[in-house]
């Protein structure tokens, strides 16, 4: 390796390092002061940088939400590929190990997952640039994938009834999307109330019962 290339590598190193250390200060941040309370100069400030030296990873502070959004769907993506390709389990038994993948990727960022649901729900996605808006679809829609195929499998097996398995997965996140935001709005009225984890193990059971071939 050249005294060139090994300078770009180290470069290149440098700022996957420096963006993870701003994600995680914004994620921090985001936390404690909320989406509109927080500023680039608290998110700088949280991770030991100036502004200025901010600016030379991110845009501004939508770009850096939109990143933990990707951050967040990048990590869904990867465990549903996972278990989607693991061929020795069938597909009923990946049916029922999605309850805890799901609440896994709940705890990965609780916040950030509510609000990518409320981005989704609402006009926000008109408010991104074009190419930031086609990477949260890109990986919004392999996860779907790696939920479709499950449900291929299962045809494949004769475990299931003969449904669109990209509608069957449509649903679960129905189910994931409305149980967490479920949660949410109990937390509101009282911070105590965690029901999500029975909630989407019955949600999710009932879903998997009915769509099998008994």
């Amino acid at each position: 390796m050249g005294i060139a290339e090994r300078k770009q590598r180290e470069k290149e190193t440098q700022q996957r390092v420096r963006r993870k250390q701003i994600l995680e200060a914004a994620k921090r941040v985001f936390h404690t002061r909320g989406f509109s309370g927080a500023t680039v100069e608290d998110i700088a400030k949280e991770a030991e940088l100036s502004p200025a030296a901010l600016y030379l990873y991110f845009k501004n502070k939508d770009d850096i939400y939109v990143s933990l959004n990707l951050q967040l769907l990048e990590y869904l993506s990867g465990r549903l590929e996972n278990l989607s390709d693991q061929k020795e389990i069938d597909a009923e038994k990946k049916i029922e190990v999605l309850k805890d993948l799901l609440y896994d990727v709940y705890h990965f960022d609780p916040l950030i997952l509510i609000n990518l649901f409320h981005l989704q729900a609402s006009d926000g996605l008109e408010n991104l640039p074009p190419e930031r808006v086609s990477q949260l679809n890109g990986w919004a829609g392999k996860s779907l994938q790696s939920l479709a195929r499950i449900f291929d499998q299962g045809k494949a097996e004769g475990l299931i009834e003969g449904y669109p398995s990209i509608a069957l997965a449509d649903i679960v996140w129905i189910i994931f999307t409305g149980a967490v935001l479920w949660e949410e709005s109990k937390r509101m009225i009282n911070p105590d109330k965690n029901y999500l984890k029975p909630t989407l193990d019955i949600a999710l059971d009932i879903f998997r019962k009915g769509i099998m071939n008994r």
